[in-house]
């Protein structure tokens, strides 16, 4: 009997694990889609949040 509950706990425990790292998976996925640049230029707006690069008529100022 000890066995078969130690064998159901190891069970459980494995099951967690691959749960745990297939919804980590997912989630990381999920990110990765919605940070992805888009490829469409957006004027002076940075697609992924930064402030764009200064012009060299900038350096001028």
């Amino acid at each position: 009997m000890k066995k078969l509950l130690a064998l159901a706990v190891v069970a459980a425990g494995v099951l967690f694990v691959v749960k745990r790292n297939k919804d980590a998976k997912a989630e990381a996925d999920l990110w990765r889609e919605a940070t992805a640049p888009t490829g469409k230029p957006l004027g002076a707006v940075s697609t992924n949040g930064s402030a764009p690069a200064k012009t060299s008529d900038a350096a001028n100022n």
